[in-house]
Order: structure tokens, then sequence, then C-alpha cells
């Protein structure tokens, strides 16, 4: 008989990961803002910036390469903006930190923009925009990480970039839109999990250090490198690259700090900004021209039959609630890595359900 596979209670889930942060060496509301946004990139499907993330952080934490002493270090402010030295404290803490302080700003001027520098990773993009949604504000969140390089630029084979995602939360009636793309075909956290399984990509999304399409990620961890394709591929991967050289304006060109500089390890520079509608022609006429969108999204008529067109940011909204209700499941291999962790911390492991 084929066994189920196992589902662990969300709450079950952010408490193991907030203590293992803990017991690591972060304070507690930290290790909370960090373990919440690892948990909730699991709930929305986003498996590989999600808590297969947490045995790497907490390698960081525990070199000193992540550090979790203080806040950000003020390096300008305006009415509007606002930029910060992340000190290359938890990304998610910091983005967190910095949605309160551009919703602050929004709603005073009708938009609020933080940029930050040396931050360390971020994890899942998609997992913070609920929070600026759910007030009626609308958010764009994209990052960089000077640090490395794997996505070429189209018509090159050396590696400038990294995936460079860009991510935006709309609101609306009910669930909100969210769009979560990475300017490159594909993430590093998904040609290394495969590469690790022997998987193959879905697609020729990467090429080999010739120059030939690939869909097998090994080709980026053999010599000559290969890279990943920019968004759009050899056809038109024009457009990723474009998006990719506008993410790293936003973030390295805005903070003051990127790919001009030594590297620091593995980090990100993030741009986030807060639009507030009320500022502009108001909530209500906003959410009325989303919701009308919306619902032609949903009446075009579907290209394949029985599958009818969705909104960005359903498909994650939707398994998030049954996961919460039902248990979420993990990736096979999460939580044997977290194990030894789990071990040396002398944190419990999460029960199945």
């Amino acid at each position: 008989m084929k066994q189920s596979t196992p589902r662990y209670a969300a709450t079950d889930l952010l408490s193991f990961a907030r203590k293992l942060l803990v017991a690591g060496g972060m304070p507690d509301d930290k290790a909370q803002g960090v373990a919440e946004i690892l948990v909730d990139g699991d709930l929305l499907g986003h498996t590989t910036h999600g808590l297969q993330l947490l045995p790497s952080y907490l390698r960081e934490v525990e070199s000193g390469s992540m550090r979790v002493d203080g806040g950000p270090q003020v390096i300008g402010e305006s009415p509007a903006t606002l930029t910060w030295n992340g000190r290359r404290l938890p990304g998610p803490w910091l983005v967190l930190q910095a949605m309160e302080a551009a919703a602050a700003k929004a709603r005073q001027c009708g938009t609020g923009t933080v940029v930050i520098r040396q931050s360390h990773h971020i994890a899942c993009l998609a997992a913070f925009h609920q929070r600026a949604t759910e007030q009626g504000l609308m958010m764009i969140l994209a990052s960089s990480d000077a640090n490395s390089a794997s996505v070429a630029p189209y018509g090159g084979l050396d590696a400038v970039f990294t995936p460079n995602p860009i991510s935006i939360g709309i609101p609306k009636s009910g669930a909100p839109i969210v769009t979560d793309i990475s300017t490159s075909a594909t993430t590093n956290g998904l040609t290394k999990r495969l590469h690790d399984e022997g998987g193959r990509l879905p697609a020729e999304w990467v090429i080999d250090g010739l120059g030939r399409p690939s869909d097998d990620p090994s080709v980026l961890f053999q010599e000559p490198r290969g890279t990943i394709l920019p968004l759009g591929g050899l056809d038109s991967g024009h457009k990723g690259y474009g998006l990719s050289l506008t993410v790293e304006a936003l973030t390295g060109g805005l903070a003051g700090f990127g790919r001009a500089d030594p590297k620091q390890g593995w980090g990100a520079t993030v741009f986030l900004q807060v639009l507030d509608p009320e500022a502009f022609a108001g909530r209500a006429d906003f959410v009325r021209q989303m919701d009308e969108v919306a619902r032609q999204c949903h009446a075009s008529r579907p290209a394949q039959a029985g599958r009818a067109v969705r909104l960005p940011g359903e498909k994650g909204h939707a398994l998030a609630q049954q996961q919460r209700a039902q248990g979420v499941t993990l990736h096979a291999g999460i939580l044997e890595a977290l194990q030894p962790w789990a071990e040396k911390l002398r944190v419990a492991m999460p029960r199945a359900l």
C-alpha cells in the first residue's frame, strides 16, 4: 500500500522554526518574523523558498554571516523615502520592518519607498504581500544579490545577474492579485534542487558553457559553467534582460551598493515601495477597476478546455487556505535536513498530523 504524504500543522511548523532560530541565537522578535515568512512560503507552494532555506539560515547565524543584533542603520530619509544599511540582519525581518515604515510614509505622502543595502537573504517575495493588501495598499518588492551571478545577459555566455525577482501585491475584493516572477527563466533554488535530485527542468531554461540550450540543470555546475537564461529564453530573452537591468537599478542603484562593490556573502539588496490608492483616485475606485479587470480575465474563454483563466496568486492563496485547514505538505528532504539542527539545538521535531 502506498504511504500517504505526511502533513504538519502550520502552527507547529511555525513554532518549530522559531524555536530553532532562537536556540541558534536569534532574538525572539526576529525569529518570529523569519519563521512566519518561511512557513508562508511553503503554505503558498513556493517550496524552494520556505523551510528549505532554514538550514542555510541557521548556518549563517552560527558563522556570524547573518547578524542578529540591533536594527538597520539609516543612510538617508525624506518624507517619502528611506534608505537603510541592513547590516546583514535577517532579510525577512528587515522586509517586514521596511513594510511598516513604507506604509506609514504612504499614508502621509501617497507612496513610501524603502531601499535596503546589505540585507541578508529575504526568502519568498510573495509571502509578504497580503500583509499590505489587506490594508488596502499596493506593494512592489524586488531584490538582487550582488554576491553571485547565475544569469547571463541576453546574447551572452558569462553570468552577470542573479534571478532578480520582482513581485507586486494588488488589493481587490477577496483574494489579492500577487505576481512573483524571476526576471530569469528559472531560479537558483529550483535548478539546485533538480541538480541534486538528478531531475530535469520543464523546458530549455538554461544554456551550457558553449551556448547550447538545455533542460539539464547540471550544466550550471560543470566547466565551462552554463547559465540560466533571461526570462523569455533564446527567443525573447531581451525582455527578461531589460527587467533584470531594471531590478539592478531599483536595488543596487538606489541603495548605492551592488556589483561595483566588494562581495560580502550571500544576501540581498532590496527595493520596496508601498502605494496608497486613497491618495490617488481613492481606494473604492481602485478596487472597482481591479475587480472589473479580474472579472474580464476570469470570463476569458479558456485556451484549453477545463482550465479556466486564473489570476496571479489565486492558486497560492487557495493552497495556503487548504494547507492551513488540512496541514502542510513539505517537499521531500526538508525536515530530514533540519533533523541534525533539531538534535544539535535540542528542539523537538514537529509531529505529523
